[in-house]
């Protein structure tokens, strides 16, 4: 159609029957072809009209004014402007526009009573806004006023915050002089001022570009990097999100909104964004800089630099990061605090600048970016290593340590680099005892790869082993056998362990856990005993002494919520290895008896290896509070809970989750709200455990208390993904339990499942062979078909197409011995016959058991078969006079005339059942009253 008018008349027809999306498109064709004015002006209000019902008031607006800037006394488009203009909260322009209605249509009362409304509003906004310049006011002086009682103060800086939370609020400190008045909060030095003002700024600026550029401006990055710099916790924690509030804006994040014509001045916020980089970058090396100021710059760079999504192809503010911050953030992850040069760290900071540099590596698009980061790095690294000064040459280890943390692979290519790995082994044997701590960590971590690990076995095993033996201090003791433990670990033998520990794990591992206890270790080097816990409990002894030791357990607790991400997986890898729930691979009876044969050495389950010391393991990490541990665990940042992490959490879960008598307790502590992000974010083996977990805990807990709220709906997929033929039958039954569960709950969890697309799995089990799969996936159906689209599907699409045995095998299934499928597949028989009159029909055409079945049904046992025995016996009667008669002239007369003459009040409803059936058939004239016979 290319006829404006045909189009504009089509416009109409759509925006009368309430289709706006159609009109709208047929109004935006018509005026791209149309070149009349006149035309122009009423396609424009006719828009406007669609996007009013739309609530889009911004475009309704714009359209109006168009219309109108072609006839300036369209009063339908002034009304409109109007209208939109109201909603937008334009009350005074949108007063203007009805004032030129009521002008050029005086006698109009629709009009007269908008001028009305809109000048009552108008008086009302300007009474507010009197009253919160006012109220501002207030606050401004008490807080300035050094004379001010406390509790007075402390109210008005919350009432401050709470203002700038509102839109109006928020405006009126900014329209009134507020920014300046909140600087001179800042600058009293108070800390419960300064907290007050920096959280209203911040307030201020979410979700508004405009004001967050003019204040970031105001008051300086300069200012605001000094203040986040403070050695104060929450002074940094608000200035560092003032901070982000202010970068997200700039990033178009947050909150739309919409300005009508304001929208029009577009701000260039990539000079601001740089400059915001760039002064984060020199708080990496400032000594200035407190160690919380540094940890904030490294966490703002964590979380805007790179891009949240790989499918986005500008990264270019990872560029500008890696040209001019790169060797900034080796300098951090090359400090020593040890050493009186130290810039002011925490114990997170490092870690940090490790996990920034793999975000950079990870966000970068080709080979070509990849070598210049790798140059960069190994020329900064070649220039702090020198012989004739050791301190310097320690930087250029600590570096390539702090790279092996982050980017791994990268770590690896440094390590290949001229002289590091002799350097490190070593700086091993110096007399210096920071040569060997830097020398042994950076050794753990090089040992990950197995071509290093068998050139430290060759060269530094004895070192470590003679580390370990003849130093008095803790901190590089713990190293060292953390070391000779990983190096075992990596070699694929336990040649580091076992040559050392001489048999005896267990004394190595009692030394770990007193490390671990001890508060007044530093938690940097509690986190190694926690790493060397993780290769000793792989000994069964060793885990059976572990959870029985509390204050140990409970330290190890203590230790998974800080944001480290080596503490997370190490937490993680001994839980894992205390409940058993790593892979292991079953033996072949025929080739162990081959290999004792050939005198070749057969592995051995351990007796604490067997169920009931694994079961009694779980119990008493269950006692000791191992699922609020966990659930803190998954709350860590994406950056500090790798996917390897979350898949060791997942796995330590579905070991919690064996014994149905511990759900109940792990839903009480928070795992069901854990696992849901697991199931759904990871590695493909660690989303299945934790589906699989969450299907334990959905088969047998109540949904509403398990999964509150939302919630609920976020499992439906994970215990989908288990309806697959590559998951084994327990996971198969479990999700069919746990989707049974919420089928029975409520129509919205049966439409979440059937969007989930499970129908035609669920129905696939139904004719499995196994007998507990097709009695859950038949209750599960038999749940969902209460749902009207559930049960058009079935009935309409699935079995009443031709060329299949669906409906068969369903009739064949009410006549199981399994009682419960009987009832499930009755009831799903007796919803869908009631839904669709040609299966009734069809059902007598697809088996000639169909009758017998049916009256094996009305006699039944149990009342609840029998029920809808007789249900599926009335839709029949009922769907056809034919197939009525068909059913009098058999024994099913019989049954349902001795049915409905018995007299036992609990089985009422089956008598009433039988009652409907021969009260049908009467109406059919097939049978005739008794007093008529």
């Amino acid at each position: 159609m290319e006829d404006p008018i045909q189009l504009k008349e089509e416009g109409n027809k759509y925006f009368q029957a309430n289709d706006y999306e159609k009109a709208v498109q047929s109004y935006t064709q018509a005026i791209k072809l149309n070149k009349d004015k006149a035309l122009q002006a009423v396609l424009y209000r006719n828009r406007a009209a669609c996007f009013l019902k739309k609530e889009e008031y911004a475009k309704a607006a714009s359209d109006a004014s168009r219309a109108i800037d072609i006839n300036s006394s369209d009063i339908k488009a002034l009304y409109r402007r109007s209208q939109a203009l109201e909603k937008l909260g334009k009350l005074d322009q949108a007063f203007k526009d009805a004032q030129k209605c009521a002008t050029l249509e005086p006698r109009n009362k629709n009009f007269q009573e908008t001028l009305r409304r809109l000048g009552a509003n108008i008086q009302e906004k300007l009474r507010i806004q009197f009253s919160t310049d006012l109220r501002v006011q207030k606050m401004f002086e008490i807080l300035l006023d050094e004379n001010s009682d406390k509790e007075k103060r402390e109210k008005a800086a919350n009432n401050l915050i709470i203002l700038g939370r509102e839109e109006a609020g928020a405006e009126r400190i900014f329209q009134n002089n507020g920014v300046s008045l909140l600087l001179q909060l800042i600058e009293t030095k108070n800390p419960e001022l300064v907290l007050a003002a920096v959280r209203t700024l911040s307030e201020m600026c979410t979700g508004h570009k405009a004001r967050a550029t003019a204040i970031l401006h105001y008051l300086g990055i300069d200012n605001i990097c000094m203040w986040m710099s403070v050695d104060n916790e929450e002074i940094s924690l608000a200035v560092c999100s003032l901070l982000q509030a202010i970068t997200d804006c700039l990033l178009g994040q947050g909150k739309e909104e919409h300005h009508g014509k304001e929208e029009a001045v577009v701000l260039d916020t990539k000079k601001d964004l740089r400059m915001i980089t760039m002064r984060l970058l020199d708080m990496l090396v400032s000594k200035k800089v407190s160690g919380q100021g540094r940890d904030r710059a490294l966490n703002l760079l964590n979380k805007n630099i790179p891009r949240k999504d790989l499918k986005d192809h500008d990264n270019s503010r990872t560029i500008f990061v890696i040209d001019n911050g790169l060797k900034k953030i080796l300098k951090v992850v090359g400090q020593i605090p040890e050493l009186p040069d130290c810039l002011p760290l925490t114990e997170n900071t490092q870690l940090s600048a490790s996990v920034l540099l793999n975000k950079l590596y990870d966000d970068l698009r080709c080979d070509p970016e990849r070598d210049n980061y790798r140059v960069i790095c190994e020329e900064y690294i070649k220039s702090k290593v020198d012989p004739q000064d050791m301190d310097k040459t320690l930087h250029a280890i600590q570096m390539v340590s702090g790279v092996l943390q982050g980017p791994f692979d990268l770590g690896n290519k440094l390590l290949g680099m001229k002289g590091v790995m002799e350097m490190m082994v070593a700086l091993c044997g110096s007399e210096r005892e920071i040569d060997q701590l830097v020398a042994v960590e950076a050794l753990i971590h090089a040992s990950t790869k197995l071509s290093r690990a068998t050139f430290i076995i060759s060269n530094g095993v004895a070192l470590l082993k003679e580390i370990y033996k003849k130093t008095k201090n803790e901190k590089i003791k713990i190293r060292a056998l953390v070391g000779l433990c990983k190096l075992g670990s990596a070699g694929g033998t336990d040649y580091g362990l076992r040559q050392f520990a001489e048999g005896s794990t267990e004394k190595l591992a009692k030394q770990c856990r007193k490390w671990l206890c001890n508060a007044s270790i530093d938690v940097r080097t509690r986190r190694w005993a926690v790493e060397g816990m993780s290769y000793l409990t792989l000994d069964a002894d060793v885990k059976d002494d572990f959870v029985e030791d509390e204050p140990a357990l409970q330290a190890m607790f203590e230790l998974a919520k800080t944001s480290d991400k080596t503490i997370l997986y190490s937490v993680a890898s001994v839980l894992m290895n205390c409940t058993n729930s790593y892979d292991t691979k079953e033996l072949v009876p025929e080739l162990v008896q081959l290999a004792k044969f050939s005198k070749q050495h057969v592995p051995e389950e351990h007796p604490k290896d067997k169920k009931d010391f694994v079961v009694k393991r779980v119990k008493r990490l269950l006692k000791s509070g191992v699922v609020s541990a966990l659930a803190c665990m998954v709350k860590a940042d994406s950056a500090i809970l790798t996917d390897q992490s979350k898949e060791l959490i997942a796995r330590v879960f579905l070991a919690l989750c064996e014994d149905p008598k511990d759900r109940g307790t792990i839903v009480a502590e928070g795992g069901g709200k854990a696992l849901i992000p697991l199931a759904l974010e990871g590695t493909e083996v660690g989303k299945i455990k934790a589906s699989h977990a969450l299907a334990k805990i959905a088969a047998i807990s109540n949904p509403d208390m398990a999964f509150p709220g939302e919630r609920v709906y976020e499992v439906v997929r994970p215990l989908v993904s288990l309806l697959n033929t590559e998951r084994d039958g327990l996971q198969n039954y479990e999700a069919l339990l746990g989707l049974t569960n919420f089928s029975g709950r409520s129509d919205k969890l049966r439409m979440k499942i059937v969007k989930e697309k499970a129908l035609p799995d669920i129905e696939n089990y139904m004719f499995e062979n196994h007998d507990q799969l097709r009695q859950a996936a038949t209750e599960c159906m038999c749940n969902l078909v209460v749902n009207k689209e559930v049960t058009h599907w079935a009935a309409q699409i699935r079995l009443c197409a031709d060329g299949n045995d669906r409906l068969k095998l369903v009739v064949l299934l009410c006549g199981e011995d399994d009682e419960k499928v009987q009832v499930a597949a009755a009831g799903a028989l007796a919803m869908l016959t009631a839904a669709q009159k040609k299966l009734c029909s069809k059902m007598t055409e697809v088996t000639t058991q169909w009758l017998e079945i049916l009256q094996r049904l009305c006699l039944h046992d149990n009342m609840e078969v029998q029920h809808r025995g007789l249900v599926i016996a009335f839709n029949l009667i009922s769907a056809d006079k034919h197939l009525a008669k068909k059913l009098v002239e058999t024994e099913l007369l019989e049954i349902l005339t001795y049915i409905g003459k018995q007299e036992d009040p609990k089985k009422q409803h089956i008598i009433n059942a039988a009652h409907d059936c021969l009260t049908r058939c009467m109406d059919y004239g097939l049978i005739k009253p008794l007093s008529q016979a």
